[in-house]
């Protein structure tokens, strides 16, 4: 952890809605003129696209037959928590790009699947926000939650994570629902062991709950909206939290737990900028005095 470079990590499995909360992050920052540099979980990836699949055919033929993003031994994870440290204790690092699709590839000169070459990050920035699978994972010899001073969890319960991840892949992707389906049972014991534990190190969870049927995910035509959600937001530690300037600034929420605060989906960005803002704000005024 550190006071003069902070790192913010969002972490969450795909599909799970991370980047939703990547953005109101970078709306607060651009309204409180905070200058952050932003990493990409996918690219602390271990194997390009290809490099991948080839992995998944040689583990399994050694008897491994769950090997997926979700597994620590396919992500640079000392990589990534040795960019934490660096930039905690001196503002610098470096990072690359992951290519998911033809649009990234024009804007990088690279093809879809591949990375980008590691290069420097930009100098003389304030805060480092990460957004991936792995923000919080504890294992071996790696502890990246000892070096984030802020860490969010993204958990929509499974069947709506698993409707989230189903229509985006087949729409972006053009995966079918059977591929999906495939990678999710592949990836199943990794995310049990590997993804889940992570959510009792972060400081703040948001966890979307349908008030719509998804019992069955794979035939779902259309995903919850957020009129169709209520949104569980749960606090490690409540210390400091004004809950009840929350729940009179929140329309329909109510406190579940000591711990926990209830907001309708269709509120959830106001909720994370009346949440994440303060906490944002401490980080930065505390860096400030400090420089």
């Amino acid at each position: 952890m550190s006071i003069k470079h902070p790192v913010i990590s969002v972490t969450g499995s795909s599909g799970a809605g991370t980047t939703t909360v990547k953005h109101t992050f970078d709306q607060i920052f651009r309204r409180e003129g905070i200058k952050a540099v932003f990493v990409e979980g996918d690219s602390f990836h271990r194997y390009d696209r290809a490099e991948m699949k080839n992995a998944i055919i040689e583990a399994g033929k050694k008897g491994n037959n769950h090997l997926s993003h979700f597994s620590p031994e396919a992500n640079l994870l000392e990589e990534l928590q040795a960019l934490f440290r660096q930039y905690g204790e001196t503002g610098s690092g470096r990072r690359r790009y992951y290519v998911h699709n033809a649009a990234e590839a024009e804007q990088h000169g690279t093809p879809p699947g591949t990375f980008t070459a590691w290069e420097e990050m930009p100098a003389d920035t304030d805060v480092l926000l990460y957004e991936g699978l792995h923000g919080a994972y504890k294992g071996g010899d790696v502890d990246l939650p000892k070096h984030a001073d802020l860490k969010s969890g993204v958990v929509p319960v499974i069947n709506l994570e698993w409707t989230q991840k189903i229509h985006r892949d087949r729409s972006e992707r053009g995966y079918s629902t059977e591929a999906v389906m495939d990678t999710i049972l592949r990836r199943m014991p990794d995310y049990v062991r590997h993804i889940c534990p992570q959510f009792t190190e972060t400081d703040i969870n948001f966890q979307r709950i349908p008030t719509v049927d998804t019992s069955n995910p794979f035939i779902s035509r259309w995903i919850p909206t957020a009129d169709e959600s209520m949104v569980v937001i749960r606090f490690r530690n409540p210390r400091g939290i004004d809950f009840p300037y929350l729940v009179s600034m929140i329309g329909g929420s109510f406190m579940s737990r000591a711990n926990s605060i209830v907001v309708p989906g269709n509120k959830l960005d106001l909720a994370m900028q009346l949440i994440l803002t303060p906490l944002i704000l401490r980080l930065h005024d505390k860096r400030r005095k400090l420089m």
